[in-house]
């Protein structure tokens, strides 16, 4: 069955930097476009970035536009986003997302959380 573990979360201060992770399981991952969301206190779950099966095409949310990197190293099942300069705004609850057929995955979700 498929599965998605997220890791990497945790408290950081505005300016600082987090690389989460997503380990995937249960399916051909180099075959899928792999994507991450968040939802943050009160707010909807959002679209932050996706990557393409192979991993040229990616896609940002303009919240997030050079400041975020989504990669994924199809040998090793994982796909990462690299967090810099991190704001408040940007605590969230992260999670991974995959579409395989007509069933959608998610993860557990990683809490990060910026503050001072």
């Amino acid at each position: 069955q498929v599965q998605l573990v997220e890791s990497g979360g945790g408290l950081v201060q505005p300016g600082g930097s987090l690389r989460l992770s997503c380990a995937a399981s249960g399916f051909i991952f180099r075959e899928y476009v792999m994507s991450w969301y968040r939802q943050g206190p009160g707010k909807e779950r959002e679209l932050v970035a996706h990557i393409g099966w192979s991993g040229d095409a990616t896609s940002y949310a303009d919240s997030v536009k050079g400041r975020f990197t989504i990669s994924r190293d199809d040998t090793k099942n994982t796909m990462y986003l690299q967090m810099n300069s991190l704001r408040p705004e940007d605590t969230a609850v992260y999670y991974c997302q995959v579409t395989n057929g007509a069933n959608t995955y998610w993860g557990q979700g990683t809490q990060v959380t910026v503050s001072s």
